[in-house]
């Protein structure tokens, strides 16, 4: 009998795992994944960002960026949201833009980054949502959520989309908000 031979035999020889072959073992631990929750360390960190952006704009030391990082959360809730996590109504998604729309505008004007009391609770509340969104909505949900996100920024609509473009006064500054004109 060859080395090789008695290779095989071995019953202690190393062996692939059975499942690395498998496709729909692979998709099936993905879907699983994709129904967990965001671990904590990061939420803890994607929510930091967006804490000291609002801190920023509320002590007049925001950037244009601090404000893009408001608008895309803004935005982010509101479908996580649409998807059942959290609520958001019409209203407030309207009265949200007008206030960040604001913001920018006098930010270009002026190099002012910030928000005013009114908007900072407004975006508080905000914020609020966010945080606990991203602690219970599930990983599918939240990379959803995101790729509609950046498929607005690109302009590239679906049909969903276009609603919610509707909704966000998809306008030309709209777009210069999101960073893309």
């Amino acid at each position: 009998m060859t080395a090789f031979q008695a290779h095989n035999r071995n019953p202690m020889a190393a062996r692939t795992i059975p499942f690395a072959r498998n496709s729909q073992a692979a998709r099936a631990r993905v879907s699983k994944a994709m129904k967990r929750t965001l671990p904590r360390s990061e939420v803890d960190r994607i929510c930091l960002q967006v804490h000291i952006a609002l801190d920023a704009m509320h002590r007049g030391q925001g950037t244009i960026g601090a404000t893009q990082t408001l608008y895309h959360v803004m935005i982010l809730t509101g479908l996580l949201a649409e998807a059942g996590y959290g609520t958001a109504t019409f209203e407030q998604k309207r009265a949200a833009e007008d206030v960040i729309a604001a913001a920018f505008d006098r930010g270009r004007e002026s190099d002012a980054w910030t928000l005013d009391e009114s908007g900072f609770e407004q975006f508080a509340r905000i914020v609020t949502t966010y945080d606990y969104q991203m602690l219970h909505a599930p990983i599918a949900a939240v990379a959803d959520a995101s790729d509609r996100l950046e498929r607005f920024r690109a302009g590239e609509f679906v049909r969903a989309d276009v609603a919610q473009a509707r909704v966000m006064h998809t306008s030309p500054r709209a777009r210069l908000h999101l960073g893309t004109a």
